[in-house]
């Protein structure tokens, strides 16, 4: 353990670093924020006046090779998230990687070999997890509040406008899945507490060739459906719905909920509902200190598969979608890249 803050530097200009990121690093404890990174010189210069930070870098390789640098927040496009996060490992540094973690299942293990490999922390920038709110909704369900769950719904939406964006382009392994249906995906997971076996999915695509409306379902083994609906040409809508056997939770707000104060609501088999009700918090600050609590307590948490399995379900939507809308076992489908 040490008292000196942990140097975070920053590969990448993302808006997600400077509306969000950036400033739970200044606001956190036991953080700093020392160096920026872009491939053009003078937008890093401008970009660490605008955000606080000491020293700007004109390339990746350079901020790779910032020795002052120990923990990487990597905010690039999806297609480029393994590649720098393995370079970033081989470098010595720590590395908080944007969701998902990479563009493929296969991606993920090269990345996580890596980090094993290195003896350093790898996480997954799923801020939502860190909310108070999410840690108590998975373990309501888990103590089996619900009963037996039956069936789960996640949905998340925004609408993009801009042809241009990233968001919408194949190359970088864009689409709604990759960008907002792998928090569905994802809270799916957490909350039944097991890996699906079959996928299924139908999408509408853009002329780019990215799905901007996905809605599926991901059937797990103990007989628990998870249907997940992610749109980019949708009104902003985030929930999350669990039924069970015994009642009910629900939740709006369920990954972006700001700095205000939050509520889930849990409906009992009579009838009966209750308002849980949640303090405000920065959940990027939270996700930030979690990291560096890892860093520095030298105890890092098992690799395992994490991320890697999130891309095996998105994967094996994706191959329903290919495959006209045909029931997908994720056992035939844990290979190659993602994208609609």
């Amino acid at each position: 353990m040490t008292d000196r803050p942990l140097r975070w530097g920053v590969l990448g200009t993302a808006n997600i670093a400077r509306k969000a990121v950036i400033p739970a690093i200044h606001a956190s404890t036991g953080n700093e924020l020392v160096a920026v990174a872009s491939r053009d010189p003078e937008r890093s210069e401008r970009f660490a006046a605008d955000v606080g930070a000491a020293r700007s870098h004109g390339s990746y390789v350079s901020l790779l090779a910032d020795d002052q640098v120990e923990a990487l927040y990597l905010p690039l496009p999806n297609a480029l998230h393994a590649e720098w996060t393995v370079r970033a490992l081989e470098a010595g540094k720590h590395v908080l990687c944007e969701k998902p973690l990479a563009a493929s299942p296969a991606e993920c293990r090269r990345m996580y070999a890596a980090a094993d490999t290195a003896g350093l922390q790898l996480m997954e920038a799923f801020m939502y997890r860190h909310h108070p709110r999410t840690q108590r909704l998975v373990e309501l369900v888990h103590a089996g509040v619900l009963g037996d769950v039956r069936w789960l719904h996640a949905c998340f939406s925004f609408t993009v406008g801009d042809a241009t964006n990233i968001r919408l382009n194949a190359a970088l392994a864009g689409g709604a899945l990759m960008d907002v249906g792998c928090y569905g995906v994802d809270v799916a997971r957490a909350i039944v507490g097991e890996e699906p076996s079959m996928a299924q999915a139908h999408a509408i695509t853009t002329p780019s060739g990215v799905d901007e409306t996905l809605v599926g379902s991901l059937l797990f083994p103990g007989g628990v459906v998870a249907t997940i609906a992610c749109s980019l040409a949708a009104v902003r809508t985030e929930s999350v719905e669990v039924i069970g056997t015994g009642g009910r939770l629900r939740v709006t707000r369920a990954f972006l909920p700001g700095h205000d104060a939050c509520e889930a609501l849990l409906e009992r088999e009579d009838g009966e509902i209750e308002r849980l009700d949640f303090e405000g918090v920065d959940q990027y600050r939270l996700m930030i200190e979690a990291f560096e609590r890892s860093v520095r307590s030298g105890e890092l948490p098992s690799l395992g598969q994490d991320g890697a399995m999130n891309l095996r379900a998105i994967d094996g939507l994706y191959a329903s979608v290919h495959a006209g809308g045909s029931l997908v076992p994720l056992s035939a489908v844990d290979t190659g890249s993602s994208s609609a």
